[in-house]
């Protein structure tokens, strides 16, 4: 059984992270609200857990910067696509019952006016009004139209935007709610446990959220539509890993594949068919081979990835029961460091078992 309580929480992440990080600790975790936008560092290990952050409970849900070399970065993650349960806390409980799978770029308003040309760059919003272009911040209070997985629609309003600083420029946070019409009330589209609202990153195109199937778990380029990926999971997590789909590597490469990559290897998605085979309270090591994430831990071997899954996994995994992919072939001696020169995107690691 777990505890809750940020006492035990900070214990446990000073256990982990060890003693030279505690003071780190201690300067980023403050009362209330745990999620320190920009503070982000792209290093090595993640804590992946889907609902706690090292067996915490209560109001310790969201993303913690810790500046550590082994615990950079703890926050809910695991089985999770996008959301605590696949896209956001509440557009998944019983009264809805269904995803938010997509949301249109075509009809978006700000203040009752229909805007044109909206688009994103990056992860923020354009568009042209009468009045002239409008972007970045003058999309506070916009409307969008949600697409649930039942067909039906919902609306959405944006009401916080956090700009991105520093090295993460580039990814805007955003503060949404969906309307209820049932209670007449305006709810989180993405919320911690205590129903707190969490930021969301918009990421342009939408993903296939069944599971079990051929295709599952995919992205789907779609130029029309983008998915409000809820901080803490496993879509916006990856942008914080720093594989932001709409970036390059210094050498041009688009990172796109890489994000996806990232998504199938959060989820522990080995057969790329959108089933997650991962535990909660799991850690896991990524690197890959465009010096995006580097490999600083001598851990275990676990998985090769690309954007439809495991190209190889050893016995040693997240999984809780032993994984099989009927009908696909495996590389031999993976984890090799030469099969990112032959279609590897990131592989993963875990700790050896204690």
């Amino acid at each position: 059984m777990m505890r809750s309580g940020r006492s035990k929480c900070l214990r446990v992440l000073r256990r982990v992270a060890g003693r030279a990080a505690a003071a780190d600790i201690d300067s980023v975790v403050g009362p209330g609200r745990w999620w320190v936008m920009g503070a982000w560092k792209q290093t090595v290990a993640a804590l992946v857990s889907a609902v706690s952050m090292a067996g915490c409970a209560g109001n310790v849900t969201e993303p913690v910067a810790l500046r550590s070399g082994v615990a950079e970065l703890a926050a809910p993650n695991g089985r999770n696509l996008n959301g605590r349960n696949l896209n956001g806390r509440n557009l998944n409980t019983p009264e809805l019952g269904q995803l938010l799978v997509s949301v249109d770029l075509a009809g978006a308003r700000i203040a009752e006016e229909v805007l044109g040309a909206v688009r994103l760059e990056g992860s923020v919003f354009h568009g042209v009004a009468s009045s002239g272009p409008v972007s970045g911040q003058s999309f506070l209070g916009a409307r969008f139209t949600g697409n649930l997985s039942s067909g039906d629609t919902v609306e959405l309003r944006v009401d916080g935007i956090e700009p991105g600083a520093g090295a993460d420029a580039d990814v805007w946070a955003y503060h949404v709610s969906y309307y209820d019409a049932a209670d007449a009330l305006w709810r989180p589209a993405c919320a911690a446990a205590d129903g707190s609202a969490l930021g969301a990153i918009p990421v342009a195109g939408r993903w296939d959220y069944r599971q079990g199937v051929a295709g599952g778990g995919a992205k789907v380029d779609d130029a029309a539509r983008f998915t409000f990926a809820c901080e803490g999971a496993a879509i916006a997590k990856c942008v914080r890993f720093g594989y932001r789909p709409w970036g390059t590597t210094a050498d041009g490469l688009s990172l796109a594949d890489h994000h996806q990559a990232c998504t199938r290897m959060v989820r522990a998605d080995f057969c790329g068919d959108g089933t997650s085979h991962t535990t909660d309270g799991q850690w896991v090591n990524l690197h890959d081979g465009v010096n995006v994430q580097t490999d600083t831990e001598a851990w275990l071997h676990e998985a090769e990835w690309d954007a439809d899954g495991a190209r190889c996994f050893t016995q040693t995994t997240r999984a809780a029961q032993a994984v099989s992919c009927p009908g696909q072939t495996q590389l031999t001696q993976c984890g090799k460091w030469a099969h990112f020169q032959a279609g590897t995107l990131i592989m993963s690691e875990v700790p050896p078992a204690q």
